[in-house]
């Protein structure tokens, strides 16, 4: 199916905007993805007192304020597809006086964010929602300094194609793990949504092929330490026995050469 990028937009920023309420305070660091290794086990992120920070699609604005608070991050820019979720950031840091340039925009489009500026650009279980994942990493190139770095989280390929089949008590392949074509999703969470399968394969080949410099390749076992009694119900999506067969997550951090 072939869907093009304006609707694809049009549907996933109205979507994003009807659904934001159920994501608040949602996967953020220092958690990288659901039942996956966390920032204080990993620690992929370098120092940032007094750099600059990009976070693209920054939801309700919990990662930024942990890098403020957490790791004294010296500046903060967001970006996000959904004016709903830019005003749940707007208001999160503005409680704490923390001070924030945020863009309503697609990833794939630079709205006037300046170049070769950024210590780290990062993107916690956002950047699958790009139209364009080649043109994103492109402009994420050219946000970073020399050096810089980009880390960015998401969903497992793999764990996508999986459902869990109650009478059997057993998972099954729902559908292909090469299909890359957009879904479009009736009622996704309530409202319609598009969403955008892709290999990990497309997503390593696409940061090589925009000049970035890949350093880690996280598919981690599940974090028990952050499960919940509910988390142990096999149907779940993110369940614990569906966690222990696929990772939920993959992490990759890469670099702008000098």
């Amino acid at each position: 199916m072939s869907i093009a990028r304006k609707d694809i937009l049009k549907i996933n920023q109205k979507g994003w905007d009807i659904v934001a309420p159920q994501f608040y305070g949602g996967t953020a660091l220092p958690q990288y993805g659901p039942l996956a290794a966390t920032e204080l086990e990993l620690q992929l992120i370098d120092n940032l007192h007094g750099k600059s920070v990009l976070e693209l699609g920054c939801g309700s604005g919990h990662t930024l304020h942990y890098l403020w608070k957490d790791k004294q991050a010296g500046e903060l820019w967001g970006l996000d597809l959904s004016q709903e979720q830019l005003q749940f950031t707007s208001e999160l840091l503005a409680q704490e006086n923390i001070p924030a340039k945020l863009f309503l925009a697609s990833m794939d489009e630079n709205p006037g964010i300046p170049e070769s500026y950024f210590d780290l650009v990062i993107s916690i279980y956002a950047l699958g929602w790009t139209p364009d994942i080649s043109r994103t990493l492109a402009l994420i190139h050219s946000y970073l300094k020399p050096g810089g770095k980009f880390i960015f989280s998401w969903e497992h390929p793999v764990y996508q194609c999986f459902d869990y089949d109650p009478n059997s008590g057993k998972y099954f392949l729902n559908h292909s793990y090469l299909d890359e074509s957009p879904e479009r999703k009736p009622s996704w969470r309530g409202a319609e949504i598009i969403l955008q399968p892709r290999k990990l394969s497309t997503y390593v080949n696409a940061i090589c092929e925009s000049g970035l410099m890949m350093e880690r390749l996280i598919e981690s076992e599940p974090d028990l330490n952050l499960a919940r009694a509910q988390d142990y119900a096999p149907e779940k999506w993110y369940s614990v026995p569906r966690a222990k067969l696929i990772p939920t997550t993959f992490i990759i951090k890469a670099a702008k050469p000098l």
